[in-house]
């Protein structure tokens, strides 16, 4: 038996409920406020629809949500959310900080020294095509090792750190997309021995 759509429907059917997420913490609207991130998903809203967000955030509907909690648990709301924001900012500026260009210049022998490169591949770098990179721009022995940590870096033969800082800093070819903030440039000398 073929059914049409009006039996189908039917008065009890329903359309579908729109669920928006929120630009920022990627949470449905009315869950933001558990994100940690929420004064910034407020203020996204604001400007993207001030209609929607009277609904969530006017006085009269914020009066609405507190009125079942008490003095006491309304300002602890507020320390938390104060509390996950920090940390979160924190979080994401750790993050950052983790992501470092690491630039050594090591001493082999009295005059003779080696440049080490590491953290290009957190920033999206192939560090075999930036090794074959430094290798010509510096005419000389270029390649990628494994550090005594067990990661990967360029090791450059020469004194050639200050010139590679430049390489990034001018963002030359593969190296584009490393922020300058992000560079540390590092030396190492040989240890000597006792016996002088």
């Amino acid at each position: 038996m073929a059914s049409t759509t009006e039996e189908t429907a039917g008065p009890s059917a329903r359309p579908p409920i729109e669920v928006r997420y929120c630009e920022v913490c990627t949470f449905p609207l009315e869950y933001c406020e558990f994100g940690s991130s929420f004064s910034k998903c407020k203020e996204a809203l604001l400007q993207e629809d001030p209609d929607l967000y009277n609904k969530f955030y006017s006085e009269e509907a914020l009066q609405a949500k507190l009125g079942t909690l008490s003095l006491e648990a309304q300002s602890k709301l507020e320390k938390d959310t104060a509390a996950k924001e920090a940390k979160a900012e924190k979080k994401a500026d750790a993050l950052l900080k983790k992501k470092m260009v690491t630039i050594k210049r090591i001493e082999r022998n009295k005059r003779k020294f080696v440049t080490s490169i590491h953290g290009l591949e957190a920033f999206g770098v192939d560090l075999k095509k930036a090794a074959k990179l430094f290798a010509q721009k510096f005419a000389t022995g270029a390649s990628v090792t494994k550090n005594p940590q067990g990661l990967e870096e360029i090791v450059v033969q020469g004194d050639v750190s200050g010139d590679i800082v430049e390489m990034i800093e001018d963002q030359v070819g593969l190296l584009k997309g490393v922020p300058k903030d992000n560079i540390v440039e590092i030396e190492e000398k040989k240890k000597k021995g006792g016996g002088d």
